[in-house]
């Protein structure tokens, strides 16, 4: 889940920030988010019962 999250957020980034030219820090947050998403799908992984 946190993968697509991440997947989406970058694709929201690459969109606002290339094709909008959108160059505020908020944009930039997206990415943040992004790798934040990345991270957390690596650090939970996937739990069997």
């Amino acid at each position: 889940m946190f993968l697509i999250l991440a997947v989406v957020l970058v694709l929201l980034w690459l969109g606002g920030f290339f094709v909008l030219h959108v160059s505020s820090f908020l944009i930039h947050l997206l990415l943040i988010f992004a790798l934040i998403s990345i991270i957390m799908n690596f650090v939970s992984g996937r739990r069997t019962v």
